[in-house]
């Protein structure tokens, strides 16, 4: 992948602020599930949170490929990092596509600034994976709409000062998707309750949180793209974006595990010689450097796509599933490496070790990922259009 002048400073930019303000606070911060203040403002005038957005609202309009290489270098360093930025551009990228142009014009600059930060509240405890299984409805009352239901996994829901919503607006509709729309919400307005925080075994650092809505009143003018009955396609197109930048997380932890991995084998010592000259070890080392490098690779193809304004739901399904698979398979072989140091807390390995799953299920299930690789190879390679 070959970039210009102003990708590479932008890139080496984001490495020198994590090497030198995040590596050596992340692993006592991480282990204190203590949220970074200080640095989510340097990521603000950094302009992180406008890395997605458009030129004409203020944002960096980066490629996505470039766009996947900041998380997977953020995730390197510390994973739960990308997560207080990766719901944000999420909800850029649905209103830079689908909004309306005053929504574009009233929301995309504040939160480009990061002056207010968004989240995306998709699941719920009895719909995850299943997003046209959601619950909470959104009723019109004149010029405003009252939505009830609760939502679930909620990353960023306590500080996020701004809400992509996803509702039902027509409960009998069908095919249910029809029925399906999404709000943009500001914190503020009674009804809306944040009713805990969830404790995780990873992903420190950031809440997660459970949602209530009882008659939550939201603005009709903030119904994105001011229609009903397009939201289940407005988050499907999002969830393009969050999968790139989940793969590259994935590929972030995987890097960071490998690396330690490496380094480690080559400093600890076992009858008599370094343990990297021992043929078990250089096995784990060689089929972990491969597939992070096939894992980077399939990421850059599915966001060159992206870039391309092509629907890439199948390769984009492939790198999710991949790269994150490889994060969780390197970080445990990372840890068999660092033997009994991989377990304990004086090591980065076991981070690793803990924040791995939530890719694999986060942004849609491994196994959703490869249901839907397998529907869009039926229908690339069907018989009946040959």
């Amino acid at each position: 992948m070959i970039l210009n002048e102003e990708e590479q400073l932008i890139l080496a930019t984001v490495r020198q602020f994590l090497e030198k303000e995040v590596e050596p606070v992340a692993i006592e911060m991480e282990h204190r599930d203590e949220y970074p203040e200080d640095i989510v403002e340097r990521m603000k005038e950094m302009g992180l949170f406008g890395a997605n957005v458009p030129e004409a609202y203020g944002g960096q309009d980066l490629s996505y490929t470039v766009y996947a290489m900041i998380f997977e270098e953020i995730a390197r360093v510390w994973m739960g990092l990308a997560g207080i930025l990766g719901t944000h551009s999420v909800m850029c990228d649905v209103i830079a596509r689908f909004g309306t142009q005053e929504q574009k014009q009233r929301f995309l600059p504040v939160l480009t600034r990061g002056e207010k930060r968004g989240a995306i509240c998709l699941s719920e405890p009895e719909a995850g994976t299943d997003l046209q299984a959601i619950r909470t409805t959104a009723a019109r009352k004149g010029d405003h709409y009252l939505i009830n239901g609760s939502k679930m996994w909620i990353t960023n829901g306590r500080r996020a000062e701004m809400l992509l919503i996803l509702t039902k607006t027509d409960k009998d509709a069908r095919p249910v998707y029809e029925g399906i729309s999404t709000f943009i919400a500001e914190k503020g307005a009674p009804g809306l309750t944040i009713s805990r925080d969830i404790d995780k075994l990873g992903y420190k650092g950031l809440e997660t949180c459970e949602l209530l809505f009882e008659d939550f009143r939201v603005p009709a003018e903030n119904l994105i793209g001011g229609r009903e009955g397009e939201g289940f396609k407005q988050v499907m197109t999002g969830l393009e974006s969050e999968r790139i930048n989940v793969a590259a997380r994935g590929l972030g932890v995987a890097r960071a595990a490998f690396e330690e991995a490496i380094k480690y084998a080559q400093q600890r010592r076992t009858f008599g010689k370094p343990i990297c000259e021992h043929q078990a070890i250089q096995l784990k080392l060689a089929d972990m450097a491969t597939k992070i490098e096939a894992s980077r690779l399939l990421i850059y193809s599915a966001a060159e796509k992206k870039d391309r304004g092509e629907r890439c739901d199948l390769e984009v399904g492939m790198a999710k599933l991949f790269a994150t698979e490889t994060a969780q398979e390197c970080a445990l072989e990372a840890m068999r490496v660092f033997g009994g140091n991989g377990y304990a807390k004086d090591f980065p390995v076991e981070r690793y070790y803990r924040d791995a799953p939530l890719l694999i299920i986060g942004g849609g299930t491994n196994e959703l990922q490869r249901l839907v690789i397998a529907r869009n190879l039926l229908k690339k390679y069907s018989i009946r259009d040959s």
